[in-house]
């Protein structure tokens, strides 16, 4: 008896979870596509074990390949789309810091504003 419907299961259940979080990743939504990731994440440890179990023919793993390169291309750009948005948040979070900087700054001038004066006024 082959499993290997139930691999094909396995690795179209997998593309369609890689579709929805490229889409969650390209649409911003980063809290959703974090929650997807334990699924994901199940989904390929399911599908190691059973490849490991009932070792695939190569025509079988030849009628996989394409579906696995969508789903590796997939996670590429999701990976992409989460490095910029990380890039995005350390700089924001590096212009938090300056901000905080210069109102300690200020503050600790207790309130005063410091204004350079013109040479007129020496004279």
């Amino acid at each position: 008896m082959s499993n290997a419907p139930q691999l094909y299961t396995l690795y179209q259940q997998l593309l369609d979870q890689s579709q929805m979080m490229l889409r969650l990743a390209r649409q911003g939504l980063w809290d959703e596509l974090i929650a997807c990731e334990t699924d994901y994440v199940n989904a390929v440890h399911s599908l190691a074990q059973l490849t490991e179990e009932i070792q695939p023919s190569s025509q079988v793993q030849e009628q996989l390949s394409p579906t696995l390169r969508v789903i590796l291309d997939n996670e590429s750009q999701v990976k992409t789309l989460l490095q910029n948005r990380m890039d995005e948040l350390a700089k924001l979070v590096g212009q938090n810091s300056m901000q905080k900087s210069v109102l300690s700054t200020y503050s600790n001038q207790g309130g005063h504003v410091l204004v350079p004066q013109s040479n007129l006024d020496l004279n």
